[in-house]
């Protein structure tokens, strides 16, 4: 196993970015490149300084307050009766822990929320709150490998989707850029110039659109 997978195996799976990097994955491989230092990690706190410590063989150090500072388990918990369906938290949670459609209201599923945050400050209305689940338990002592793990499949899970998604997206873009293409003739009424100008333009969607897919 290489230095930077044995870092992110050590690391909570939160997805937060409170490192200052957008995932978990990202900040272990700074870290295992001497880009990033073993203490940038407020959830997995003290305990996660010194597992990232043994780990690397570097000097454990105090938790940087400029990531944040450690604290309990917290779960989001959205004022029903506010939400307006906006959607916004649905896009930014890293394990899909918040169900609910566009205009329709949302709630939060307890048990695959990580307390990441990233919610609150997205909702236009203010109706997300944080609520302290494990008291005086903080970093590891609030959270444990098997909700670890959990976080981590529903991140790479939702990961896969939404690449899904894109492509399907992509996909469809391409095959209503060549109807297009191939109805051309019957809307540039004979004008050699509009004809060559919408060729242009839809060849260029097309492009994208290939590049989006991949190929």
């Amino acid at each position: 196993m290489t230095l930077a997978a044995r870092l992110h195996a050590a690391l909570p799976q939160t997805q937060c970015t409170r490192c200052g990097y957008p995932d978990c994955a990202s900040y272990a491989d700074a870290m295992a490149q001497g880009e990033a230092q073993i203490n940038q990690c407020p959830p997995g706190g003290t305990e996660g300084v010194a597992r990232l410590a043994a780990i690397t063989g570097r000097e454990t150090l105090p938790l940087n307050p400029t990531n944040g500072i450690e604290g309990p388990r917290l779960v989001a918990v959205i004022d029903e009766q506010w939400c307006i369906g906006c959607t916004l938290c649905l896009k930014i949670c890293p394990t899909d822990a918040i169900m609910g459609s566009n205009k329709l209201m949302h709630t939060v599923l307890e048990k695959y929320c990580t307390g990441c945050e990233l919610c609150v400050p997205v909702c236009p209305v203010d109706c997300i709150a944080l609520e302290n689940i494990t008291g005086d338990r903080t970093g590891w002592d609030a959270w444990s490998q098997a909700e670890a793990d959990q976080a981590l499949e529903r991140y790479e899970s939702r990961k896969s989707r939404l690449a899904r998604e894109e492509g399907e997206h992509a996909q469809r873009l391409e095959a209503k850029a060549k109807a297009k293409l191939a109805d051309l003739p019957a809307h540039t009424h004979d004008d050699a110039q509009d004809a060559a100008r919408k060729r242009t333009i839809i060849e260029a969607a097309l492009a994208r659109a290939r590049e989006k897919r991949g190929g």
